[in-house]
């Protein structure tokens, strides 16, 4: 087995530990640079009665079955020492230590989360349409959460438009959810990316969406938030965006909530009241953070209300 792979199956042998806690085993790997040393530290504080048994050894064997069996079910794992690991996580604080995923894994210079509300409006949900198939067009890959209402209006959008766009979701990657995004996730995956940061057959959860918010915040290089009340999950992607670094950008109706009228105050927040001034904003975010020649097209103008 290559290095790369002894340490994949080392870190999935010290992430399946009893108790393991992920962000400190995170933190400790990429301090040591090897998930191998980590777990010969853990286990092997005292020796083994057995001569013939070593137990770094059985565990890396055991993370290995597990990996040829998701490997065998089309299932791609990354850990945050893999080379081609998606760079945009291994700054934020909450960098998951591996990914499971479906589809194809690339380098996502331009990429920009679409979120909003599971109870969408009408307009929400042709704003979402809107923006998610107006920056598919132009190159821009669209990041959402595969939930019901504007996330999955942005996603069909990008798709419609012979885009790609990168679904993270809050379960693990066997999962589907909600049920009726099945066939979505399938072809998101043959045609995009499906991304999770949980074991394969993790359920959805209220602890699991909230993490997912924070590596979808983290994998875009900004977020815009198309509709969201104060409980629901792109608020709170809003805030991580903003602890993250990641501007936010949002349609002005948004400002009838008290919490969109907080953050409209903060820098890195840009508040825009037609469609062609979100591309405009856009345009300048991706290619201040990037340092990229390209750039969108001039958008005819388009009120949120129409």
């Amino acid at each position: 087995m290559s290095s790369e792979l002894r340490e994949r199956a080392a870190l999935v042998a010290l992430l399946q530990r009893p108790g393991a806690k992920w962000a400190e085993i995170a933190l400790s790997i990429l301090e040591q640079g090897s998930a191998v040393a980590v777990l010969n530290g853990e286990m092997r504080i005292q020796e083994t009665l057995f001569a013939d048994t070593d137990p770094v050894e059985s565990a890396i064997t055991k993370a290995e079955h597990a990996l040829a069996e998701w490997e065998a079910l089309g299932i791609g794992v990354r850990t945050c020492l893999d080379e081609d690991y998606p760079s945009q996580l291994r700054g934020i604080h909450q960098m998951p230590p591996i990914l499971f995923f479906r589809g194809r894994l690339m380098e996502e210079r331009r990429a920009i989360a679409v979120v909003g509300t599971r109870q969408a409006s009408e307009n929400g949900l042709r704003i979402a349409s809107t923006v998610a198939r107006e920056l598919a067009v132009n190159g821009v890959t669209v990041v959402s959460g595969l939930a019901k209402g504007i996330d999955t209006a942005a996603h069909r959008a990008a798709l419609g438009a012979g885009g790609r766009t990168v679904a993270v979701i809050g379960t693990g990657i066997n999962q589907f959810y909600p049920a009726e995004n099945h066939r979505l996730q399938e072809q998101i995956s043959r045609e995009g990316l499906v991304i999770s940061q949980f074991w394969p057959d993790t359920p959805p959860s209220q602890k699991t969406f909230p993490m997912r918010n924070a590596v979808m915040s983290g994998y875009a290089a900004a977020t815009v938030v198309v509709e969201a009340p104060w409980k629901s999950g792109a608020r709170i992607q809003a805030r991580l965006a903003l602890e993250h670094g990641r501007p936010v950008v949002m349609p002005d109706h948004l400002l009838e909530h008290d919490w969109a009228r907080a953050y409209a105050e903060r820098p890195g927040v840009h508040v825009v009241s037609s469609l062609s001034e979100l591309l405009s904003v856009v345009e300048r975010l991706i290619n201040r953070l990037n340092a990229g020649p390209d750039s969108l097209p001039e958008i005819p103008a388009f009120a949120w209300s129409n």
